[in-house]
């Protein structure tokens, strides 16, 4: 059994159709790739409910998309993009913050004062969370969550070739998404609507919700081989006081805690590794990672040698995720934000562990 790891070992090979361009017409009218025993099983979204179990409780990530792109010009007319990756606190001497990544030919100075489309500007203040930092920070001229609402686009994803659209507007989203911030859907819980979260609590499964405001470094491809010299980037999260009971309450009566999505086993393992008083994570989670609170995952299928494949290796075991995708390649899945889900029950620990 494999035990050390590098970058190559997170591999595969995916063929271009299988990547998902569109939703499926129905929200949970995905497949789902049951991953739980050693041998796959195929089965439909909506069989979801029966194979929880009353007692269990689901975990979701509440965080809501927003339309983070922009798009604008220097002075000198050059065009450019910016992505807000998120609003900053207001103080008395900083409002309208924002840190955001900019992509342009040529790279405006501090000071300068962009035209955004929709007739608002973006100062530049320099680069975020120091003067090296990886993002700019801009101070906008009136509210941020106002302007991306009115002027902004959806944040899609790279390997969506499309523009945005007004499907995507909705379909981008889940149908409990409350906390704006994020500018990448917790992808799993695009698969849940109405109908399968009323069979869900019919089935005496429990619910409860973290906010974990995705970042574009989701997407940030892992560029060393030795894993470990990755940094992984921040991203700001809350795990209410009553998800924290619920999850007591849950481990009390013998249920299991499932999470849906990574973002959400992101936010309660940190919680849980780092104490109440983190609010803001990078947790790298790759295997040889000891998990602490989820024990089921319903995920969607990530990219070749991302660190969400680390991640769903270390919860179920990676020769198990190996076979799991070559299964899933064979049999045509649909892959990553608008694909198929999987779910995924976490490997037990090796006896003298």
């Amino acid at each position: 059994m494999k035990t050390h790891f590098s970058l190559s070992d997170f591999d595969f090979a995916l063929p271009e159709e299988l990547i998902a361009q569109h939703p499926a017409a129905q929200r949970s009218g995905s497949r789902l790739l049951d991953g739980r025993d050693a041998a796959a099983t195929d089965r439909r979204f909506t069989d979801l409910p029966g194979l929880l179990n009353p007692g269990d409780l689901l975990v979701f990530n509440d965080t809501q998309v927003v339309k983070a792109r922009l798009f604008g010009q220097k002075s000198s007319g050059g065009r450019l993009e910016l992505l807000v990756e998120r609003v900053l606190p207001a103080l008395a001497d900083a409002d309208h913050e924002v840190a955001a990544h900019m992509k342009v030919s040529k790279k405006p100075r501090p000071g300068a004062v962009l035209q955004m489309d929709g007739g608002f500007t973006a100062t530049l203040l320099g680069r975020w969370p120091q003067e090296d930092g990886p993002l700019y920070r801009f101070r906008f001229s009136s509210d941020p969550y106002a302007l991306m609402a009115q002027h902004g686009h959806v944040p899609l994803p790279p390997y969506i070739t499309h523009s945005d659209s007004v499907e995507d507007e909705l379909r981008y989203q889940t149908v409990f998404a409350k906390n704006p911030g994020a500018v990448a859907a917790p992808t799993a819980a695009l698969h849940f609507d109405e109908a399968v979260l009323a069979q869900l609590e019919a089935r005496g499964i429990a619910r409860a919700s973290v906010t974990l405001h995705v970042g574009a470094g989701t997407f940030q491809p892992v560029k060393t081989e030795t894993i470990a010299d990755h940094t992984m980037h921040f991203e700001r999260f809350e795990v209410p006081a009553a998800t924290q009971q619920a999850i007591a309450d849950c481990k009390a009566r013998g249920g299991r805690v499932v999470a849906v999505g990574t973002t959400t086993v992101r936010a309660l393992e940190s919680h849980a590794k780092f104490g109440p008083a983190c609010d803001d994570t990078n947790i790298f989670i790759t295997p040889g990672f000891e998990f602490a609170v989820v024990d089921l995952l319903l995920t969607n299928f990530h990219l070749p040698k991302s660190t969400l494949m680390m991640l769903v290796s270390a919860f179920a075991g990676y020769e198990h995720i190996m076979a799991l995708y070559r299964h899933a390649i064979a049999g045509r899945y649909r892959f990553f934000s608008y694909g198929d889900a999987m779910l995924l029950a976490r490997k037990a620990p090796q006896a003298g562990a």
